[in-house]
């Protein structure tokens, strides 16, 4: 599990690890501040990227030469290493690697939802949710004939609990939670979420998109049933995603995607599945980024995940203090101290599009739009934010430029 801690955090040692920020646009150098969409990726993760593709490129699970042979144990001990990363005792058997953490849950709402939900169930969501949970329970919802209820925010961006506890009842059958939310940055109590689940006798999915790469992470702690993430956002690569369940959910459910690979027997007129967790990874899996993937909880592991979360923290408390010195500006979502690595903001009088503009023009990229979460923009009456977003090889001297950045931007639409 990834709960290392390590020296104290080096930001200097680890930028030298990702020569992209080395970057410069007309002499200015890059201030990359859109994390939360996806980070960048080390040269130790590119590195095993490469050493695939030059050394053992094979497919998995299918040959009985020497480069499949590699290829296969290293593909089978990537799933071990995310087990062991996110606290899964299960080990590679709760682990399905999927294409991104939007697969990962389709791959529940179809093999399970489909099946298990009716008309009279009722599927818990957040107003904070990602439109890949929302959209997709909301699609399932439809052609079940289950109905979906949403959590509160409140007013300082928090779920109202107790909202949460009238609204999880008897018919309740899945309870679906971003563990942090992307676009306000609060941390949601999921141990509470899943207690509450679990005394309806319903599940709960968790998101741990924003989560896994900033955090410790023990989902076995968390009692979640089911929990996805993905490695883009983890220093790993694009392509991969990570579906966590209950060896005895996985066990039940039937695989919705079919073809090669998942199978065990077929025969011209049926077929059976493979053992966990290969019944979900249909086709040519992804090999490269899960060993890759593998390679990135190494990393993460050797600075400590007590060290990242720190970090990220800290970046962001000093940044919203530095952008609640203007009264002009409104930040999204809970207090300084209280908020994972993300800060959501609007210039006052300025579109988050145009902000993000007059950033890039000085070199700092952010996210600029409803970061996937329209619904929850709706609810708070703005048509889109600007998002800054932290990792481990951010500082404040950065923090300093994006406010620099916004104080032209000020001037500009003055």
């Amino acid at each position: 599990m990834g709960t290392t801690e390590s020296a104290p955090l080096s930001v200097e040692d680890i930028r030298a690890d990702f020569p992209i920020l080395e970057r410069e646009f007309d002499g200015t150098p890059l201030v990359y501040l859109d994390n939360a969409a996806t980070s960048q990726t080390p040269d130790q993760v590119v590195d095993a990227i490469v050493e695939y593709y030059r050394t053992y490129n094979s497919n998995v699970h299918r040959g009985l030469h020497q480069l499949s042979q590699e290829a296969s144990i290293a593909y089978e001990d990537a799933h071990d290493r995310v087990a062991e990363f996110i606290g899964a005792s299960g080990e590679r058997e709760e682990i399905v690697f999927t294409k991104n953490a939007t697969e990962s849950m389709n791959t529940v709402a179809y093999a399970w939802g489909l099946e298990e939900l009716g008309p009279g169930d009722e599927i818990v969501l957040t107003e904070m949710e990602h439109h890949a949970a929302l959209v997709t329970w909301q699609q399932i919802a439809k052609k079940t004939g289950a109905s979906v209820r949403f959590i509160e925010v409140d007013e300082d961006g928090y779920l109202d609990m107790d909202h949460a506890r009238e609204l999880i009842g008897p018919d309740t059958a899945m309870v679906s939670v971003v563990h942090v939310s992307n676009t306000l940055g609060t941390v949601n109590p999921v141990s509470e979420l899943a207690d509450l689940a679990h005394e309806q006798d319903a599940l709960i999915f968790v998101d741990g998109a924003q989560s896994v790469p900033h955090m410790p992470v023990d989902v076995e702690a968390i009692d979640a049933d089911f929990f996805a993430f993905s490695g883009h956002k983890m220093c790993g690569p694009t392509g991969v995603g990570v579906l966590y369940g209950k060896k005895h959910l996985l066990e039940e459910m039937q695989p919705y995607l079919y073809g090669g690979m998942m199978i065990e027997k077929v025969t011209f007129d049926d077929s059976t599945w493979h053992d966990l967790p290969w019944k979900f990874e249909a086709g040519t899996p992804v090999i490269a980024q899960g060993i890759a993937l593998a390679e990135a909880c190494d990393y993460l592991d050797e600075i400590g995940m007590e060290n990242v979360h720190r970090h990220g923290e800290a970046l962001a408390e000093y940044a919203y203090d530095r952008l609640s010195e203007f009264e002009d500006i409104e930040i999204l979502g809970p207090a300084g101290d209280d908020r994972a690595a993300l800060v959501s903001f609007n210039l006052e009088s300025v579109h988050a599009h145009d902000v993000s503009e007059i950033l890039n023009a000085h070199g700092v990229a952010v996210r600029a739009g409803d970061h996937c979460t329209q619904p929850l923009h709706d609810k708070l009456g703005v048509a889109a934010s600007a998002r800054a977003s932290f990792y481990i090889y951010n500082t404040r001297e950065e923090v300093d430029k994006l406010v620099e950045a916004l104080e032209d931007a000020r001037e500009l639409f003055a």
